[in-house]
């Protein structure tokens, strides 16, 4: 009798990781906003004509289709923005969603190198790739805080 509770102890944190990972893996991905928000802080052109490089935005955004598909660019600066074609006013936000898999490199007044890349990653299939997607999101959140 003593054994069998043995077993059973051990087996029930083994079962509850399993179904934690099999809910990771094949549970929809729900997002409260498909905008990824990015701010152009105010100040950013009087550092760059200090001549401060430090970027303002990532060199590099990564979207995943169907949970954060819409890159949502908000400008606090006191001065235009340029992203792409797109001329960002003060106070102005710019939304652009996307609908397919794709690597975008964009002119960004915003950074020092004058470009930004958007990637937009596939959303994850179940199993193996959505359980690494979900991985991956929580080392990201980790990182920055």
């Amino acid at each position: 009798m003593k054994r069998l509770r043995l077993r059973l102890l051990w087996c029930l944190p083994a079962a509850c990781a399993a179904g934690l990972l099999s809910w990771a893996a094949f549970a929809p991905i729900a997002a409260g906003s498909r905008d990824a928000l990015f701010e152009i802080p105010q100040g950013t052109w009087a550092r760059r004509m200090a001549g401060d490089l430090v970027d303002i935005l990532p060199q590099q955004i990564v979207l995943t289709l169907g949970v954060n598909d819409t890159l949502l660019l908000r400008n606090k600066d006191s001065v235009p923005q340029v992203f792409g074609p797109v001329l960002i006013m003060p106070g102005q936000d710019f939304r652009l969603p996307f609908d397919t898999v794709s690597v975008n490199e964009f002119n960004c007044t915003a950074h020092a190198s004058g470009s930004m890349k958007v990637i937009v990653e596939p959303y994850p299939a179940p199993g193996l790739p959505r359980l690494q997607w979900r991985l991956a999101q929580f080392k990201k959140a980790a990182a920055s805080g």
